[in-house]
């Protein structure tokens, strides 16, 4: 619908100006300062004329001579704050009620997974989930409705108003609006003078969520070749990153023999599901339960059950080698993973597995952050060095993809490669600010790679890979 007060001029995009918090309270504060005094001048006009109009009726004329009988001063002024009492309780009563509807239509209690996962199960269990998900859905979308036509139009009240008024009160409305559900009128704000931040249309979880949804239309995308272990090896390989050595077999559960110092590992795996460290026969670890297998009958048998429960998806499975932190000491690698955008290392996930698992996340210039992710088991790691954060960056650079995850183990002397990963597990569990943080980096991944694609970026190596593998 076009509306003629949404007109606005279009000026040369600037960059983004954050205004500090405190300056922004204070705004937010001035605007509710001055919408109040407007409404006090409007409800004093308003009773004036009421006054007015009062003192000009028919009523008032023919009620001159029952006032009278009111006659002393103290007698009215008594009069008077009964009313103003009477008329005080009757809009106490009225805002009560107002609050509690208020309450009721809007009412958003947290509840605790568990508690939800409780009454998930009970509906799945007497029938009635699939009927309960209509109603939901259907709930959903018409508060979604009501929420997202509310804030657009508590938007277009301020498109004429002060620009630092109309900045500060965008930026609130956008963080209550998702993506898809931001107007045309706002973005149009956000490419002008007006220096409205667009940072809450960022999202690391659409973005690679979208990314998924062209995999299913185009059927490749180019990463997802690298997101087999043996290819990425190779990769690693005319890169001259160091890898274990890998056996070139796939084998079947029955056609592992007894080795030590080999890593076991599915073909298809995700999240240490299924990856045994086996130092020797009585010294074998289950890397994703965290806990020791006493033999090599154990193990097999740990595997099968991989199999029959699903956490391994077919019997493949690759040997390597056992790559430790201290030889001596039976300290396995710990991972380090770096979260890479087109040539930019965005975060880094460090993880021990062994004896206990802990996770620590670290920003490309070495602080630590809270995610949202693992904060129940997270520790002080080691980081990384700028040297490694540069690898990781080169690496990145020679895949023509926006995003992938490059895992490495750390050794002894350094680390060494251990996968390719287009698409995290759990991507969704960051938390928001988090989220819109990483959706800048690939964003702007997006537009790196873009610039270098019509400049003519050969990449060689993907290339002659890809090459190789069709040979």
């Amino acid at each position: 619908m076009t509306n003629e007060q949404d007109k606005e001029t279009t000026h040369t995009p600037v960059k983004d100006e954050h205004i500090s918090p405190v300056t922004k309270e204070f705004i937010e504060e001035l605007i509710k300062r001055e919408a109040e005094a407007d409404k006090l001048e409007a409800e004093t006009r308003g009773c004036e004329k009421k006054i007015k109009q009062m003192k000009n009726s028919n009523s008032w004329r023919k009620t001159r001579k029952a006032r009278k009988f009111i006659s002393g001063k103290a007698e009215r002024e008594a009069y008077i704050k009964e009313l103003e009492l009477q008329t005080a309780m009757l809009e106490t009563e009225l805002h009560q009620i107002k609050e509690k509807l208020r309450n009721m239509e809007f009412s958003n209690q947290k509840i605790d997974y568990q508690t939800i996962w409780r009454m998930a199960q009970e509906k799945k269990q007497d029938g009635s989930l699939i009927e309960h998900l209509d109603k939901m859905i259907a709930a959903k979308e018409l508060r979604d409705m009501n929420h997202q036509q509310f804030l657009q139009a508590a938007a277009r009240l301020f498109i004429n108003e002060n620009p630092i008024y109309k900045k500060t009160v965008y930026e609130k409305i956008l963080t209550g609006l998702n993506q898809e559900d931001i107007p045309e009128f706002m973005v149009r704000a956000a490419l002008s003078d007006e220096q409205v931040s667009l940072h809450q249309a960022a999202s690391f979880r659409g973005s690679l969520t979208a990314r998924m949804r062209k995999l299913q239309l185009t059927g490749s995308l180019p990463e997802m070749v690298l997101d087999d272990k043996k290819i990425a090896y190779q990769f690693m390989d005319m890169l001259h990153i160091s890898s274990p050595r890998i056996d070139e077999k796939e084998y079947k559960l029955s056609e592992i023999e007894e080795r030590e110092n080999i890593v076991i590992k599915p073909v298809d795996g995700a999240g240490a599901r299924g990856v045994y460290l086996v130092y020797r026969n009585d010294d074998i670890i289950d890397v994703r339960e965290a806990k020791s297998v006493p033999n090599f009958t154990v193990l097999r048998r740990n595997m099968e059950r991989d199999l029959e429960a699903g956490r391994v998806d077919r019997d493949a499975w690759l040997v390597e080698e056992l790559i430790t932190e201290d030889a001596k000491a039976h300290t396995p690698a710990r991972d380090v993973k770096f979260y890479c955008f087109y040539g930019k290392v965005g975060i880094v996930l460090e993880i021990v597995r062994y004896p206990e698992l802990k996770y620590c996340w670290w920003t490309a210039t070495g602080e630590r952050v809270s995610t949202g992710k693992y904060e129940y088991s997270s520790f002080e790691g080691k980081g990384v060095t700028e040297e490694e954060i540069k690898m990781a960056e080169e690496i990145s650079r020679e895949i023509p993809a926006p995003f992938i995850r490059i895992d490495f183990l750390r050794g002894e002397e350094n680390l060494v490669f251990g996968e390719l990963t287009p698409k995290p597990g759990n991507y969704d569990e960051f938390d928001t600010p988090t989220d819109k943080w990483l959706g800048d980096f690939y964003l702007e991944a997006e537009a790196r790679l873009e610039q270098d694609l019509l400049s003519g970026k050969e990449f060689h190596y993907y290339k002659q890979l890809l090459k190789n593998i069709n040979e």
